[in-house]
Order: structure tokens, then C-alpha cells, then sequence
């Protein structure tokens, strides 16, 4: 079936067979763990391995020499159609997103990575594709955008660059913003130049050191209040783990900086009450003394008028 064809990878180390070499293409592809199907330039199926009729639910029969229309959409045989042109002028791979529907009528989200199919000329012929079963990674992926969205802090996620691509209410609730006017804008609009590099700069660790990391970042709301707000960004990362972004929960400082602001005031407060505590205390103390040294200076003149007195007796 594969006779006088080979993919668009490095060519097997082996003798220059014809049927040795697709021996080993057929062999490869029956025995991978993905979906596999080679097709025609015109999306026509020539072949598949078991993981593809896994998948679909469908009988060999029902599949081979079928066009990929039968399984996916018109806009989606276009895409890939559009994304087989793109390999074979390009010669790289092209990722797409296909929504084929099996045997039982389910719909299974699923990417695409689609490679020119070559003959030993080196003429494009077809394409091989492989697919990838997305359906527990969207599960998961609607989870995480639920438990975002839901959360008490504002959570947003940006690019590599900045640009905030989703934010959840807590986010337009904190700045006084609506949707339009966050989402596809850099974090440069809200935060200062220098805010920016931080941010961008704690980005670059969390990629490079695969952890998260704390920053300070200042906001300011539609209101031009500056919110005080701590940062916690970690590394948003593809289905082959490659980074693409950054997720980024903002933690609203105010009511903390309230409380530090009255417990400098009280702790100013008390150290005003002690000095006067302590000018009082200086202030008795020193009365205290005198009244003691009076009281001396009385005794004493007591004394003398009694001895004044008793040799006044006397003479």
C-alpha cells in the first residue's frame, strides 16, 4: 500500500529496498500508541493503523479510500486541506484542529499534526497525520477555566509578551473594567514601565526555573486608584509541556496595607503617650525630690528653733 512513498522525515539507515522501506513505514505506524492515517493530496484516506478505527469506531472498510470529509466538517476538510498545502510548499509540519465524528455520532475534539508524504523523487503525494484524542485535555481545561473563573482572587492568564488573553470577574472587579477593555491588552496599560519589567523578568524565571514566583505589582483602576497588589505567576505550559504563557493570581493589598497603616499609627501614637508618660514621670519625680528636700529643710529649721528656744530657757 505504501509502495514508492516515504514520509517527510530523514530516510531509514537501512538497504535501499523499496519494500524494505515501506515494510518499516507500515510497520511503525500500525504500532504506534497515536491515530495514523496517510492521505491523498485531495484528503482521500489510503491508509490508517488500528488506533484510528479505535478511535472513530469505525471498520476498515468504512474508513480506507473514504474522504475525510465523510468525518469531519466542510470548514474543517478546508482547514486541512489548507494545512497539507502549507506542509508541501513549506516542507515542515502544520498543527490543526479537527472535530471528527465516530461510528456512535460523538463528536471527538482532537489535534492535527499534519507532515508532507513524499515519493523517492521527492514529490509530494499525500499527507501523513496524527492525531491526538483531546477530549480529557479539554475536560481538564474546562475545569481549570471553571475553578478560575470561579475563584475569589483575580486570575488572569497573558502571553510571553504580556497581553492578558482571559481574566476571570474577580480581575474586572478589582480594576473597575469591563471585558473589552482587559482582554488582547498588554499588562503595560495597567501597571508602570518598571512593574512591566518585573513582571516580564518573574515570567522568565518561572520558565527557566519551572517554580513560581512572588512580585508587587500596582495597578491602576479605571477609577486612576493605584490598588497595592502581590503576584503570583506561574508558567502556562502546551500539551507538550512548551511554555506559552503565564497564569497570574493577584492578591488585593489594601485592607493588609489599612491594617499596617493604623498599627504605625497606634505604634506612633503610643510612642507619643510614652514620652509624655515619661515628661510626667520627670515632671512628679522632680516635685517628689523637692518636696523632700523641703521637708528636710523644715526639719532642720525646727531643730534650731528648738535649741534656739532651750538656751533661751536657760539664760
Amino acid at each position: 500500500m505504501l509502495d514508492n512513498i516515504t514520509p517527510n522525515t530523514p530516510t531509514l539507515s537501512q538497504p535501499s529496498s523499496k519494500s524494505l522501506a515501506s515494510l518499516d513505514a507500515d510497520i511503525i505506524i500500525k504500532n504506534a500508541p497515536d491515530p495514523i492515517f496517510i492521505s491523498d493530496l485531495e484528503g482521500k484516506i489510503l491508509s490508517a493503523n488500528d488506533a484510528v478505527y479505535e478511535l472513530l469506531g469505525f471498520r476498515n472498510d468504512e474508513v480506507l479510500e473514504q474522504s475525510l470529509s465523510r468525518f469531519i466538517s466542510p470548514d474543517e476538510t478546508r482547514e486541512f486541506l489548507a494545512a497539507l498545502k502549507e506542509v508541501i510548499e513549506r516542507g515542515s509540519t502544520r498543527n490543526a484542529r479537527l472535530n471528527p465524528r465516530t461510528a456512535s455520532n460523538e463528536v471527538i475534539p482532537t489535534t492535527l499534526n499534519a507532515s508532507a508524504l513524499r515519493d523517492t523523487d521527492g514529490k509530494a503525494i499525500g499527507a501523513i497525520g496524527i492525531l491526538r484524542d483531546m477530549r480529557e485535555l479539554d475536560k481538564a481545561r474546562a475545569l481549570a477555566d471553571s475553578l478560575i473563573k470561579n475563584a475569589p482572587d483575580p486570575i488572569f492568564v497573558s502571553d510571553l509578551e504580556g497581553k492578558i488573553l482571559s481574566a476571570n470577574d474577580a480581575v474586572y472587579e478589582l480594576l473597575g473594567f469591563r471585558p473589552d477593555e482587559v482582554l488582547e491588552q498588554s499588562l503595560s496599560r495597567f501597571i508602570s514601565p518598571d512593574e512591566t519589567r518585573e513582571f516580564l523578568a518573574a515570567l522568565k524565571e518561572v520558565i527557566e526555573r519551572g517554580t513560581t514566583r512572588n512580585a508587587r505589582l500596582n495597578p491602576r483602576s479605571a477609577s486612576n486608584e493605584v490598588i497595592p497588589t502581590t503576584l503570583n505567576a506561574s508558567a502556562l505550559r502546551d500539551p507538550d509541556g512548551k511554555t506559552i504563557g503565564a497564569i497570574g493570581i493577584l492578591r488585593d493589598m489594601r485592607a493588609y496595607e489599612k491594617i499596617l497603616q493604623d498599627l504605625q499609627e497606634s505604634k506612633s501614637e503610643l510612642q507619643e503617650k510614652i514620652l509624655d508618660l515619661e515628661k510626667f514621670e520627670e515632671v512628679v519625680v522632680g516635685r517628689e525630690l523637692k518636696m523632700i528636700a523641703l521637708e528636710k529643710e523644715i526639719e532642720n529649721l525646727r531643730r534650731e528653733l528648738e535649741k534656739a528656744r532651750g538656751q533661751s530657757k536657760w539664760t
